[in-house]
């Protein structure tokens, strides 16, 4: 028992030695966890997340949905999604309806007009280019978690 202490605050140390660096890493296992970790914060628009890592240019973090988002356009970031559990769709392309600036560089609406329907499911990773509007829909009674890598290109 004494030997699995010494060797896990080892691993441990190595791990915190890692994040220091700028290296880290998040399991598969513990990434779709997070669906019963985010489930019971989900608010009022039927989203929950939270943020992983921040570095210079980019950002991390996971969501979790048990509903549709809003449409959106990001001027200066790319968006990758890479999906842990459930399904959602996506609607990417064309153009935000009801669109208002909501932070710098960040364009929010009610929906899309003119997109393409993409089916999401665990696995699958999408690449959202700057200046193209993205909505992830999430049918009723169903759920999606899904890790967003934030690429700032200015």
């Amino acid at each position: 028992m004494r030997i699995i202490s010494v060797l896990t605050v080892f691993a441990v140390a190595s791990l915190l030695g890692a994040a220091a660096s700028g290296i880290a890493r998040w399991s598969g296992v513990e990434l779709r966890g997070y669906e019963k970790k985010l489930a019971p914060k989900i608010n009022a628009q039927k989203v929950a997340l939270e943020s992983l890592a921040k570095y210079d240019n980019h950002s991390v973090m996971i969501v979790h949905r048990a509903g549709d988002g809003e449409a959106e356009i990001h001027e200066n970031q790319v968006d990758v999604f890479v999906c842990q559990t459930g399904e959602a769709a996506l609607i990417i392309g064309g153009s935000v309806i009801g669109g208002k600036t909501t932070a710098p560089g960040e364009i929010r609406g009610t929906s899309i007009q003119g997109g393409q329907k993409m089916k999401l499911t665990p696995g699958d990773i999408v690449h959202i280019p700057i200046q193209t509007a993205h909505q992830v829909m999430v049918e009723k009674g169903k759920q999606f978690t899904y890790v967003i890598v934030k690429v700032d290109t200015k």
